[in-house]
């Protein structure tokens, strides 16, 4: 028989999101339900997912056993939050009431405000300092049921810090519970140092930034801004190359506010995945959906934007593309570190099922992070990361909105939230 040192029983509703993944089209809406689930796991690893008849014929509980009473409870895998720029200092709350006001976030960026604003109060901050600050946000991923995000840099803009970013997040990364893979995006902006010398900026990235961090191994992606007035099409796919040879793995934000064909080449350069899509051609939809870059999508974006378009979620889904979602945490466009809300809003703003949506935030976006081996889904071999929901289905995460219905949050198989507390 196996050994188990947790066992989580008789839980309502089993949301697992179980393989094959990434699920495509019809896939997207199978979350795995098993009703009156049992699930066990030792050191950390699953070892066990089904019934309370399965489990007696399987599974030895060691005597120091932890049994979670799972009864009247959802449990669903841990969120997966594929796409933040969690360490970053200041607020833009001012510009935030001048966009209500009616100014767009591009004019906002021509002003020297928007990602510059973020730029010059991250600079100033110490690793020390934004450590503390990450800490308090990922606390909040925690609470709210997030267990692996990915996080970028960006908010630097020079060789000091972009490393500091990076550094904040490696000694993040062994101080709090929350998996935090780690993307090198000093191509979110050009500084404005560097103005009206935006080939120099790539140079400087090339040949000075992007060997500093594969010698640090400081991050596993690198992402880019490939955006009208930011970077074109082929300044991207000179970074690709270069990040590539680095031996960094490809993310890039494309077609946000304009189609420029930027998730065209994210296929075809094998990015993992290609993000925002608010402005995605019918070609770039074919095109992820030919391919295993997967098509990140943030509706929270559109959301506190107040866009009136948003990405293509059901075409995308339709042609077949892989479909996750994010909350692109950041200060300037989206302002959350709620999956949940996320979740809620590709429901609600993107026509997504509930069911869809579920898959998109846990099994998809581990996929789009490369973490699909180990979490996103609650399967034999995979991490115990596991959170229950006092709700009487997974409908009514989506249904009752404005509350955290969160009862407890597992994570390596060790409870990490309890009842609304960090434990």
């Amino acid at each position: 028989m196996i050994s188990a040192d947790l066992v989580v029983r008789n839980c309502r509703q089993l949301v697992t999101c179980r393989g094959p993944i990434p699920k495509r089209k019809a896939e997207l809406a199978d979350v795995g339900l098993v009703k009156n689930g049992w699930i066990a796991s030792d050191r950390g690893t699953i070892v066990f997912v089904g019934s309370e008849n399965e489990f007696q014929e399987e599974i030895k509980p060691r005597a120091s056993c932890l049994w979670v009473d799972g009864e009247g409870l959802v449990a669903l895998p841990g969120f997966v939050d594929p796409h933040t720029h969690l360490p970053f200092a200041g607020n833009r709350e001012d510009e935030f009431a001048l966009r209500l006001k009616g100014y767009t976030y591009m004019q906002l960026a021509e002003m020297g405000l928007g990602i510059q604003t973020t730029v010059r109060a991250t600079r100033r901050a110490t690793r020390e300092e934004l450590v503390a600050l990450c800490l308090s946000r990922l606390d909040q991923m925690l609470l709210h049921g997030t267990t692996t995000c990915e996080a970028k840099s960006g908010y630097g803009l020079n060789m000091e810090d972009e490393v500091k970013q990076l550094e904040a997040l490696q000694e993040l990364g062994k101080i709090h519970p929350v998996e935090i893979v780690p993307t090198f995006m000093g191509a979110h902006e050009i500084p404005p140092e560097y103005k009206d010398r935006k080939e120099d900026y790539i140079d400087l990235l090339i040949r000075e930034v992007l060997p500093e961090v594969k010698k640090k191994k400081l991050a596993e992606y690198f992402d880019i801004f490939c955006e009208d007035g930011v970077f074109s099409l082929e300044d991207t796919r000179r970074l690709v190359a270069a990040a590539k040879e680095a031996g960094l793995k490809i993310k890039i934000h494309a077609d946000e506010f304009a189609p420029l064909g930027g998730a065209q080449l994210a296929a075809e350069v094998g990015a993992a995945s290609a993000e925002h899509l608010i402005n995605i051609s019918q070609d770039g939809i074919q095109k992820l959906a030919e391919s295993g870059t997967a098509a990140v999508l943030l509706p929270a974006v559109s959301f506190f934007l107040q866009l009136e378009k948003r990405a293509p979620a059901r075409k995308l889904i339709d042609s077949g593309a892989v479909v996750a979602l994010a909350s692109d945490f950041n200060p300037g466009s989206s302002m959350t570190e709620s999956m949940l809300f996320v979740l809620q809003l590709a429901v609600y703003t993107l026509k997504m099922s509930i069911e869809e949506a579920i898959n998109a935030s846990t099994a998809n976006a581990a996929y789009a992070i490369g973490r699909d081996d180990e979490a996103g889904s609650l399967e034999t071999g995979k991490r115990m990361d596991l959170v229950l929901w006092d709700v009487p289905s997974f409908s009514t995460l989506v249904y009752h909105l404005g509350i955290n219905p969160i009862r407890r949050v597992i994570k390596n198989g060790k409870t990490v939230v309890m009842d609304g507390d960090i434990a």
